[in-house]
């Protein structure tokens, strides 16, 4: 009988995402992986994945809060913009260029860590919601995360909870789970966990994001604080 590997089960459950519950009319769904560039994005997909997740290895869960326009939303990895995609992963891409500052400071501390193989044998980061959600703004389409409309939390949280035990079932521990954000997106999964049992601890970093955003000169001390946390 054939098993899937920790990639190819990734990469199942990438093609089966779709968000098919009605949403407030001023959002709207970002699927990397159904949308416009879903033709470029695939390849390079894959190829991450399969570079360091071809194996059954059992790995520790990280859980950002929903991808966003500039990381995941664009590339369909994780805290991973196209800059980090060439430079860190070595995959090669040059269809569109992406530059997301949270994607800059989680590659600080992969390669603190040892760098991407040591990183990705050991760690699967997904999100909250594995899709994100944009809005109108004065200049276009901006970013929104799932926890920002309560009417858009409640509409998609039986999609986030089947999402989580999906993701969990790839092979990852049980003992606990990080978590980026220790506001509201640590706030909703710590209630959904105790609901439904993802893992026995939940551990919360302060998201990338904020770091980079408010604590840019304090960056080093959270690199510390993460290599801490995910090394314990």
């Amino acid at each position: 009988m054939w098993l899937m590997n920790f990639a190819e089960k990734i990469l199942a459950f990438n093609h089966q995402l779709e968000i098919n519950t009605a949403l407030p009319r001023n959002i709207e769904v970002l699927n990397p992986f159904k949308g416009t560039h879903a033709k470029v994005i695939w390849p390079i997909v894959e190829a991450f994945y399969k570079k360091f997740y071809a194996d059954n290895l059992e790995r520790k869960l990280i859980l950002g809060i929903n991808p966003g326009r500039l990381g995941a939303g664009s590339t369909g990895l994780p805290f991973t913009d196209t800059k980090r995609l060439n430079e860190a992963c070595g995959i090669a891409f040059d269809s569109f260029k992406t530059h997301e500052p949270s994607s800059a400071f989680v590659y600080e501390v992969i390669d603190a860590f040892g760098g991407p193989e040591a990183f990705y044998k050991k760690f699967y980061i997904g999100s909250v919601c594995p899709l994100g959600f944009v809005t109108a703004g004065k200049n276009g389409m901006v970013n929104i995360n799932y926890y920002d409309d309560k009417n858009l939390e409640q509409s998609i949280t039986p999609f986030i909870v089947q999402s989580l035990k999906a993701q969990i079932d790839f092979g990852l521990e049980r003992d606990k789970i990080y978590v980026l954000g220790t506001g509201k997106n640590f706030a909703y999964l710590d209630k959904l966990n105790n609901q439904h049992g993802f893992a026995k601890k939940l551990i919360s970093l302060e998201h990338p994001r904020f770091v980079m955003q408010y604590r840019a000169k304090q960056k080093s001390v959270f690199i510390d604080k993460y290599l801490q946390q995910l090394s314990a």
